[in-house]
């Protein structure tokens, strides 16, 4: 008998970090080892090469297929499994949704409706964003945060976009300055443009 899709074949590794980069890494587990595609808000909290790590691990298999995508916490898993429920979402454009946006911010813009910043995702045209919301929405009351990072020390979603989109023109990826700019304001909440911006710049710079 075949093994179905997302089954419990394999739920968890722990292992030594072989290798890694942007989008997959190698995780040696006791002399094998495993090819894992990953988003890169996995990759980001991610060790050095010769760490011991632990991912969390959806297999995804088929009769041609049998990929493995990790992530670093539960929280993530969940979110995967729910975006790949979404009609038109395979576990490819999950990851990549999910290297798109934050999971915070995701999360936000699903509950908030806001399709134009779901289709600023590589991959996400507007009628796939206009999907995720209206799938998606009711089903993530159980992910979403207590106190969302948008509402740290009441600071202004505005000043946020802002400085954001203030890194974007200086030349840094989306999902990076958005990532920084979240790090920055858990350090020194402010509601100052300029010092946030340093604050982030300083952030990427380190």
């Amino acid at each position: 008998m075949g093994l179905k899709e997302g089954c419990g074949v394999i739920g968890r590794l722990k292992g030594v970090l072989a290798e890694k980069s942007a989008g997959r890494l190698i995780l040696d587990v006791n002399g094998v080892g495993y090819e894992i595609l990953i988003p890169f808000s996995t990759y980001y909290e991610l060790g050095e090469v010769g760490d011991t790590i632990s991912l969390q691990i959806y297999a995804h298999i088929r009769e041609d297929i049998f990929n493995l995508y990790g992530f670093f916490t539960n929280r993530e898993k969940k979110l995967f499994t729910q975006l790949i429920q979404v009609s038109g979402i395979g576990p490819k454009l999950g990851v990549t949704i999910l290297s798109g946006l934050p999971v915070d911010e995701f999360i936000d813009s699903i509950t908030r409706g806001d399709v134009v910043k779901l289709n600023s995702i590589p991959g996400v045209g507007k009628k796939t964003a206009e999907r995720l919301v209206m799938e998606m929405k009711d089903k993530l009351l159980n992910l979403t945060p207590s106190s969302s990072r948008f509402a740290l020390a009441g600071i202004s979603r505005k000043v946020q976009d802002d400085v954001i989109s203030a890194l974007v023109n200086l030349g840094y990826a989306r999902n990076i300055a958005e990532k920084k700019v979240s790090e920055s304001l858990k350090r020194v909440p402010t509601e100052r443009f300029e010092v946030l911006l340093r604050n982030s710049l300083k952030k990427i710079s380190s």
